[in-house]
């Protein structure tokens, strides 16, 4: 009689227990990452950062958004989430050096026409490629730029990673300017539209996002203005949270008030760049002239239509900062937010408010 040979499910059942993934090497050097809750201005700073010399276009990193909360939430193991984050960022970075996958559409944000150095990605498209671009980035040492959202409360995994290769930069905003975004992100993605990348998870026969975790009835019950108010209170406060422990840890991260930066950004700059240990480009100033900054008041923003899809109106003439705040809180209570919603929505803003404006 000849020897049984181990069926081939005995063998991927083994493989599965024992198999360990890492990756050793990388092409990555340099990350950073520019992070912050819907409407909170993060595209106004990867504009001014893609100005900085060595930093790369501004690229969206769904992906590693997508690993870093399914790693959180205990649906995938520590070294499967690590390997492939760190093969994803590397990946991002090749095809950007090597001219695939960037986006050439004129109006988007994260367009090439948008970026102060557009020659340079036109170039790529006909130079040399693929076994060049190792020697590539050791030569010209790019800064890999990414903008995330709603990451920080899930960056664990990230910092892990990448450790004193990646600067972190969270951009937090007063609630009252990001509470129409927020809104219409509740009417227009999480009604069942396909367009809508976020992840998940059934809750009694119900599909709902991974943001409702926690207070799902609640989420159930509320109307789309009040979905955004606790949606953003959940994010606030798991975000302060993290921040006290990152606090005591010895990486390159720092939290930059959207308001304080627009009026006054020489401090934050500066710390940006010694961060990514690099410098105003030509393009600089020119960048930061276009996005207005500084202003001499924080609702004067550029007109764009992006903007204006989420309901951005330019400043009221011979308004104060707090006109300003007040027209945007009582847009909430004529949108249908409860007496409850609009008291939690004043909680944060208070909050805020203490935290980061006093």
């Amino acid at each position: 009689m000849g020897i049984e040979k181990p069926s081939l499910e005995i063998n991927l059942t083994l493989f599965n227990k024992n198999i360990i993934f890492e990756r050793k090497n990388y092409l990555t050097n340099e990350l950073l990452i520019i992070d912050g809750q819907p409407g909170c201005g993060k595209t106004l700073f990867s504009s001014i950062f893609s100005s900085f010399k060595r930093v790369e276009i501004l690229n969206y990193a769904f992906e590693i958004e997508w690993i870093a909360k399914l790693f959180k939430m205990n649906k995938i193991s520590e070294d499967a989430a690590k390997s492939l984050i760190s093969m994803f960022i590397d990946h991002k970075l090749y095809q950007t050096m090597m001219g695939r996958e960037t986006n050439f559409r004129f109006r988007d944000l994260s367009s090439v026409f948008k970026n102060p150095f557009p020659l340079r990605y036109f170039l790529r498209i006909f130079s040399e490629g693929d076994r060049t671009i190792p020697n590539k980035i050791n030569k010209e040492k790019p800064i890999l730029s990414l903008t995330t959202h709603d990451l920080l409360d899930f960056s664990d995994i990230i910092f892990d990673v990448f450790n004193n290769r990646l600067t972190y930069v969270e951009i937090v905003r007063h609630p009252l300017y990001m509470i129409k975004q927020e809104s219409i992100n509740m009417t227009e993605l999480i009604n069942n539209n396909p367009r809508d990348v976020s992840l998940y998870y059934n809750y009694k026969d119900m599909s709902l996002p991974y943001f409702a975790r926690g207070w799902e009835e609640l989420f159930v019950k509320s109307n789309n203005i009040e979905k955004a108010i606790y949606s953003a209170e959940n994010s606030y406060f798991s975000n302060k949270k993290k921040r006290l422990t990152l606090k005591n840890k010895d990486f390159k991260y720092i939290t930059i008030p959207f308001e304080k930066f627009v009026l006054n950004p020489d401090n934050y700059l500066s710390k940006v760049l010694k961060f990514m240990n690099t410098e105003f480009s030509s393009k600089s100033k020119k960048t930061l002239f276009k996005q207005k900054i500084p202003r001499k008041k924080i609702a004067d923003g550029i007109s764009l239509n992006i903007y204006k899809r989420y309901l951005w109106e330019p400043s009221k003439k011979n308004t104060t900062e707090k006109d300003e705040l007040n027209l945007r809180r009582n847009w909430v209570i004529k949108s249908g937010a409860n007496k409850k919603a609009v008291e939690t929505l004043d909680k944060i803003s208070e909050d805020y408010e203490n935290s980061f404006l006093n």
